[in-house]
């Protein structure tokens, strides 16, 4: 990645109790499953000048180990969609798909580490790439911060997957 990138600080390790943020604050996520709601995890953006939260999606995971996702639209939150419609997975990969405005997305490792792409590139220039080692970040590339919260919500369900996966193999 280049210059022209947002760098997207982790502050835990979890996927589902952590925060993201850049620089001083000026993009600011909350990720958050409550203990009275331990399947619903919503993801929040803080407004920096009025310094309150806004819930623009959340994950449900159902008792079945099936998740589906929701979206912010307008004022409201918009209609549960199954995880596997809004994120396609692949079968013998971590990574998924999925589309926006017409564009395909794809999250692949690389290394070991979780990088997305465009799925009609034929370079793979990554778009956003996770890094693991001090503090955990995602660098993300400047053209998609006009949908950090479907981008961040792919990214928690690929994660979570590759976690899942990592486990079981344990």
């Amino acid at each position: 990645m280049d210059g022209t990138a947002l760098k997207l600080t982790f502050t835990t390790n979890s996927v589902r109790n952590t925060t993201l943020a850049v620089g001083e604050d000026l993009i600011h996520y909350e990720i958050v499953t409550r203990f009275w709601h331990p399947t619903l995890t919503k993801i929040n953006i803080l407004n920096p000048e009025t310094l309150t939260l806004k819930t623009v999606a959340e994950v449900q995971k159902s008792y079945s180990g099936k998740h589906r996702v929701r979206f912010l639209t307008g004022k409201y939150m918009g209609e549960w969609i199954p995880s596997d419609k809004f994120l396609k997975e692949e079968k013998t990969k971590v990574g998924g798909s999925f589309i926006i405005n017409g564009i395909e997305y794809r999250w692949k490792t690389h290394r070991r580490r979780l990088q997305l792409v465009r799925s009609d590139d034929e370079i793979k220039t990554p778009l956003v790439v996770y890094r693991p080692y001090r503090r955990a970040s995602l660098e993300v590339n400047l053209e998609l911060t006009s949908f950090m919260d479907r981008l961040i919500v792919s990214y928690l369900l690929v994660e979570r997957r590759r976690r899942t996966l990592r486990k079981d193999v344990l």
